[in-house]
């Protein structure tokens, strides 16, 4: 599984100009799911987004976690972060699970989620998603798990 993570003060996600989820100061975590990607896979991509250190200590030093700071997490399922980009000009997103079995693994992602972490915001798998966000930093993240 992919994350890429944003470190922001604040971020949402709307479907057809309705506001479905939005968080203040945390993470926004686009999600993409590959073959072969299991739950072991994306329990391990959870607790290192939960555990990574992009959050600044009083030293201004990148020290503290999610969990440190009692932010939000917003995860956004996004499956063009597995495209395959190597060669031409158009992606290939044959390195993407199956539209089934990444909507699985990311609503078991968000299950476990809402059970380890208490701020929690989802966009919707599938959907247009509008996504807007305040990178601090900027800090941003490839994470895989």
């Amino acid at each position: 599984m992919i994350g890429l993570l944003q470190r922001v003060s604040q971020a949402q996600v709307e479907v057809a100009g309705e506001l479905i989820g939005a968080i203040e100061r945390g993470l926004l975590v686009l999600v993409g799911v590959q073959p072969g990607d299991t739950e072991a896979r994306a329990d391990r991509l959870l607790e290192r987004l939960l555990g990574y250190r992009v959050f600044p200590d009083a030293d201004d030093r990148m020290n503290l976690s999610l969990r440190d700071i009692g932010g939000g997490l917003l995860l956004v399922p996004q499956f063009t972060l597995a495209a395959d980009t190597r060669k031409g000009t158009r992606a290939s997103f044959t390195s993407a699970a199956p539209p089934a079995e990444g909507e699985r693994l990311f609503a078991y992602l968000v299950g476990q989620a809402r059970i380890a972490h208490p701020l929690l915001a989802t966009g919707r798998f599938g959907a247009e998603m509008r996504v807007t966000l305040v990178n601090e930093g900027p800090v941003t993240f490839w994470l895989e798990a």
